[in-house]
């Protein structure tokens, strides 16, 4: 008589009587069964393993320290802010006490206190006949002024009021910038326009999202930057915890001023580059190529793109006149050979923002400020009445 057998682990229980072909069959499916489960913990090892590589590739190193026992060397003069940052600076031009006009300088992308443009390139003679002094300071994360993981675009606008008041600037002073620091004066427009004698932006960094650029030209003007850029500010814009990974890997080309292509130079840039270099000392080069980066690219140039072309919390385009009773002027300079920044864009803004001066120049590209005569024509705008 055949025994029969009871399987209890199936959804109901079935008595047979079990035969050499059933037991095969039972068997193949238990292997099958635990083939499979060894693959789905494979996979999910694979997926757990790659999510704490990716994790670790987007997450910054922690900038290095300023300052003994074990930091950079300090070889500046610094302020010391409410919050406990520095912002490190550098003065030129006529002694702050007698001077009648005092100038805030704010560098670029990837720059620092040391490229100043009127300090290389304006007349001695025309600083101490305007009577101007200047401090050009370096923004938060270069150089050696301490970074600011919470900074916004607001945040260093009142990074520059409180430097003013701790440089005993007084009530009033000038503010200039270049570059991505000329989009910085923007903020300086927005919140502290009670402070400013007057503005320069040269050749401003430009965010395509601002909401009152309109969208056909935004569009035609984006798509004619290098593909590289585009990718590497839509990572700034909508995925900005991305953008130290995008500019330090290897499988896609990155932002091309970080990398140095040399498309976004015009021929009048490396002309200026050219005559620049022929003249500089070797140890100056090396500081100007090392210093700006020195406590790490995140808190510099990768934070800064996300600022820049992150979400903003005003446009440009709808602040109001800062000198309504003309006690004061705002002037654009651009060059019309910037492979930087979209000139068309900027004729676009400068056009709707009624009281700004704009300024073209011709044959002169994104190194506008460090070409023969132009530093002194940007002072003998701005200074032309208070001198």
């Amino acid at each position: 008589m055949v025994k029969l057998t009871t399987i209890n682990y199936l959804p109901w229980p079935i008595k047979f009587a079990p035969s050499v072909r059933t037991i095969d069959s039972l068997l193949s499916q238990s292997t099958t069964m635990s083939s499979s489960g060894i693959l789905n913990i494979i996979l999910v090892v694979i997926f757990v393993g790659f999510s704490a590589w990716a994790y670790q590739a987007a997450c910054p190193p922690p900038p290095r320290p300023l300052g003994s026992p074990n930091g950079l060397v300090i070889t500046s003069p610094r302020v010391k802010l409410r919050d406990g940052r520095h912002l490190a600076y550098e003065e030129f031009g006529v002694p702050k006490e007698t001077a009648k006009s005092k100038i805030i300088f704010v560098h670029g992308f990837s720059s620092s206190k040391y490229f100043h443009p009127f300090a290389t390139s304006a007349s001695p003679e025309l600083v101490k006949e305007l009577g101007a002094y200047f401090v050009s300071l370096d923004r938060p994360g270069y150089g050696e002024s301490d970074p600011d993981p919470k900074r916004t675009v607001k945040s260093l606008a009142l990074d520059i009021e409180e430097f003013a008041d701790q440089l005993n600037l007084g009530p009033k002073f000038y503010v200039v910038g270049f570059s991505m620091g000329g989009q910085i004066v923007w903020s300086c427009l927005k919140y502290i326009p009670h402070r400013l004698s007057g503005a320069v932006l040269i050749s401003p960094a430009i965010n395509f999202w601002w909401p009152n650029l309109p969208l056909n030209l935004t569009n035609e003007v984006y798509s004619r930057q290098l593909k590289r850029d585009q990718w590497a500010l839509r990572v700034a814009h909508y995925l900005p915890w991305l953008t130290y990974w995008w500019n330090t890997q290897t499988w896609f080309p990155v932002f091309a001023v970080i990398h140095g292509h040399p498309t976004v130079l015009s021929p009048s840039d490396l002309k200026v580059f050219s005559k620049f270099l022929s003249v500089a000392d070797p140890d100056q080069l090396e500081i100007l190529r090392t210093h700006p980066k020195q406590q790490g690219e995140f808190e510099s140039l990768h934070r800064d793109m996300n600022i820049a072309f992150g979400k903003w919390e005003f446009d440009p385009m709808d602040i109001e006149n800062p000198f309504p009773n003309n006690d004061g002027a705002v002037h654009l300079w651009m060059g019309d050979e910037d492979r930087v920044v979209p000139l068309a864009l900027q004729r676009y803004i400068a056009k709707q923002v009624k009281w700004v001066n704009y300024h073209e120049v011709i044959g002169v590209g994104h190194t506008l400020p460090y070409a023969d005569g132009v530093a002194d024509d940007i002072l003998k705008t701005l200074l032309k009445d208070r001198s």
